[in-house]
């Protein structure tokens, strides 16, 4: 198949530091690039691909001081897509609702992945005046505020197997929390619970300007107060893998419908159990007493930090390659690729069963079009 993938310009892909979304764009299209497709990358221009890229601003927004409104590269990037819209079997967006407006001449070939939060009060009529359009999501949970609208499916996040190597014995004695200083992600738990466990805490994150004043007046004093914690800021793959690897235990202390949340695959690919609150995606990605513990309160979450070394470090990172590879999220995409009207259309035609209303379940071999 000829598929165009759509990236948020924030970050790069892969991004150099922090960025879910662009990291999983970027692993989704090498994925689909080794598995045989022709695919173009709609990125910034330092993105770093094997795939055709489509350059939509010389580098990561995020990352360029020169630029202060992220709208109008999205809008160039989105006429650019246009222009080149009939050269692609299929579409696959990843910019949240952007480019809604110029879908109704291609909406036979286009899906979006949506990978923020759904709860959001401004969402919900403008998902009802377009309940049309197919959508896929990253949890079931993240489905719940939503109303009707055409889900395609959901398909959680994968990760190149070989991108962090399991750890069978970590060499450090610390708590891990990999992320964002933001009052959702609640660094303030992740301290609190290192402390009353007796155990360092090392924080990797990074701090958006919207969250400076946060960092400024409640964690950063937090930190200052506690000689456990060391603040390291925000890490690139390399030391992720050190960081994470290394790590008794990755503190998971969400406040929020999270979607995902990558960093709990990233450290079951290491080996390392993930002690998470109950909030969000949290017990799909998590088996409990398996990947990790799935916890309610901070007591809890204690606890759990006592009882982590009795999970076996081997079926955390086997619980990884079971469920949470790239060529799975690769595989289940496609499936869904293949069922958006102008590809099974391509299909029909393939097979000479142009008539329209020919069922063809079981019938013919669906990688004619890949």
């Amino acid at each position: 198949m000829k598929i165009a993938q759509i990236a948020p310009l924030a970050e790069r892909c892969p991004p150099r530091l922090y960025g879910g979304t662009e990291r999983i764009v970027a692993y989704l299209t090498e994925e689909l690039v080794r598995q045989g497709h022709d695919v173009t990358l709609f990125a910034s221009g330092d993105s770093k691909t094997s795939a055709r890229l489509v350059p939509c601003c010389d580098v990561a927004l995020r990352l360029n001081p020169a630029v202060s409104d992220p709208l109008p590269y999205h809008m160039m990037m989105l006429e650019e897509v246009r222009r080149r819209a009939d050269d692609f079997d299929v579409l696959h967006f990843h910019i949240d609702l952007l480019h809604y407006p110029m879908l109704a001449s291609l909406a036979d070939k286009v899906v979006t992945t949506l990978h923020g939060r759904l709860d959001l009060a401004d969402l919900k009529p403008f998902y009802s005046m377009f309940w049309r359009y197919p959508l896929v999501s990253i949890s079931n949970e993240q489905r719940r505020p939503m109303p009707p609208v055409n889900w395609a499916g959901t398909v959680y996040h994968g990760l190149p197997p070989d991108l962090l190597p399991f750890t069978a014995k970590p060499k450090g004695d610390y708590l891990a929390f990999l992320g964002r200083i933001s009052p959702e992600k609640r660094p303030d738990r992740a301290i609190d619970i290192a402390a009353r466990s007796g155990l360092p805490l090392k924080i990797a994150a990074k701090i958006d300007k919207a969250d400076q004043a946060y960092w400024d007046e409640f964690i950063s004093p937090l930190v200052a107060n506690h000689r456990n914690v060391e603040f390291i800021g925000e890490i690139n793959e390399h030391q992720k893998a050190d960081f994470l690897g290394n790590a008794r235990a990755l503190l998971f202390p969400i406040d929020w419908p999270e979607p995902f949340g990558l960093v709990m695959i990233e450290a079951m690919a290491c080996g390392t159990p993930t002690i998470a609150f109950r909030c969000g995606s949290v017990p799909e990605v998590i088996d409990d007493g398996v990947s990790g513990f799935v916890v309610r309160d901070i007591d809890e979450a204690v606890d759990a930090v006592r009882r982590v070394d009795s999970l076996d470090r081997a079926r955390v990172r086997a619980t990884f390659e079971d469920r949470f590879t790239v060529e799975r999220m690769a595989r289940e995409y496609v499936e869904i690729y293949r069922n958006l009207p102008s590809v099974r259309r391509a299909i029909l035609r393939s097979a000479g069963l142009s008539a329209p209303g020919v069922s063809t379940s079981g019938q013919m071999d669906l990688s004619a079009v890949a």
